[in-house]
């Protein structure tokens, strides 16, 4: 590379410092950033040459990688006729078709689809759904329950059902309406199952359900919370206590969706069907901030037979034509390939590969569910140093105060996958 183009890096960096704001990051202080030349398959190139194998997907979203060829050709396609049209009295092919595709593999009774433009805001969209249907009902049903330890998004509504104790939304924790927050559940994925792990939620619900629209939880996997599994039965039971207690039970599988816990939605772990569902991350495979909530013709009946007549919500980007047929060829591509065995084979090789990372004196626990695969550390780490000691080992992780995590694409090569587990074991050792 060129003296003069590593110049050129360096005066990009120096604005890039002074003037955009990274996620969660300071201002006065921020975290270095390092400049993405391209992306192909799991490999992220660099600007300064280095080859960096992908293991967080780009947060969850990237299924197959980068530059995939059958969501480049339907982006190509579509932009040739449209990229964008008001959603307001129009409706376009690619929406229709995504629909179709969303109401036939989530979960049974939910065949009522809203687009937006984001996971946050399909979390949004799920709170109002709740609200506005028993306000249709007159009732006066205006908390939500969630689980300690969960994340829903940084939008207001969403903040005020992620976890306000020691969580990035605590300083907002003033300015947010109170939600009701249960225990988190206490037995974890691969433990037995103890009944009285529902104690907590059965008795909150018991004598608050009269105030209570609806219970929302992330299906199995807290993410940002914790990246923490929890065991099927309690989602399971979740679902028996709101339909007991007449709560509404809205499952945000943004994170979970689409195949990351082995499953094609975690729901299906419990074998329960919520009464709204909110995908959005991989649904573009990446591609573009694209989103969807899910719910049953009872509900959406019920809204739409209210005082309001109509359901209160309609972004400007919603069912984005581009977004809508990235989507379709992302879900084409998964649905007709053997996604089970992708995700299988990842799951085996972190197990293996992750367990020599147990006995390490930093390490608190290993754990594995799907292609989610976490080393949990006894202290947190120094964000900055770590990042740049997997950068120099050739992979991309970004860990999260105690957590190293992978949730590497689902064509992340054997080779690449050792690569991914060899480098968390040199930082934690």
């Amino acid at each position: 590379m060129s003296i003069k183009s590593l110049s050129n890096i360096d005066i990009d960096l120096n604005y890039d410092k002074k003037h955009i704001w990274h996620p969660y990051t300071s201002m006065t202080s921020p975290i270095p950033c390092y400049p993405v030349e391209s992306a192909e398959g799991c490999l992220i190139s660099l600007q300064s040459g280095e080859k960096l194998i992908d293991g967080m997907a780009s947060w969850w979203a990237c299924l197959f990688g980068y530059n995939v060829k059958e969501l480049n050709d339907a982006a190509t396609e579509q932009l040739s006729k449209m990229s964008h049209i008001m959603f307001g009295g129009l409706t376009h092919q690619p929406a229709v078709d995504l629909a179709k595709t969303l109401v036939d593999i989530t979960p049974k009774g939910l065949d009522k689809v809203f687009f937006s433009d984001s996971g946050s805001v399909a979390v949004e969209v799920a709170m109002k759904m709740a609200l506005q249907y028993w306000q249709s009902l007159g009732e006066n049903k205006t908390k939500f329950v969630a689980l300690k330890k969960g994340y829903h998004g940084d939008t207001f509504a969403a903040m005020s059902v992620t976890d306000p104790e020691g969580s990035m939304h605590e300083l907002y924790q003033d300015f947010v309406v109170r939600n009701y927050f249960t225990e988190q559940p206490s037995v974890r994925f691969d433990q037995s199952w103890q009944e009285n792990a529902m104690d907590d939620l059965t008795t909150l619900l018991a004598t608050q359900h009269e105030n209570i629209a609806a219970l929302i939880l992330e299906p199995i996997v807290q993410g940002a919370g914790g990246m923490y599994f929890y065991h099927p039965n309690y989602l399971k039971a979740a679902r028996e206590l709101c339909n007991q207690y007449n709560v509404l039970l809205i499952a945000d599988e943004i994170a979970t969706g689409f195949g990351r816990t082995g499953k094609l939605f975690a729901c299906e772990h419990a074998d329960i069907s919520p009464d709204i569902l909110c995908l959005g991350k991989a649904i573009t495979g990446g591609y573009m901030s694209f989103a969807a909530t899910l719910t049953t013709t009872k509900v959406a009946t019920t809204i739409s037979e209210g005082k309001a007549g109509v359901f209160m919500h309609g972004p400007t980007f919603m069912g984005n034509a581009l977004a809508c047929a990235v989507a379709n060829a992302n879900l084409c591509k998964l649905l007709t390939c053997d996604w089970p065995q992708l995700v299988n084979n990842i799951s085996i090789q972190l197990n293996n590969e992750l367990q020599k990372c147990q006995p390490l004196d930093k390490v608190q626990s290993v754990r594995v569910l799907g292609a989610i695969g976490v080393v949990e550390l006894k202290q947190a780490v120094d964000m900055v140093a770590v990042q740049k000691q997997f950068v120099e080992l050739g992979v991309w992780i970004r860990p999260f105060g105690k957590l190293i995590y992978v949730m590497p694409p689902y064509v992340a090569s054997q080779q690449q996958i050792n690569c991914l587990c060899e480098a968390i074991y040199e930082v934690c050792k």
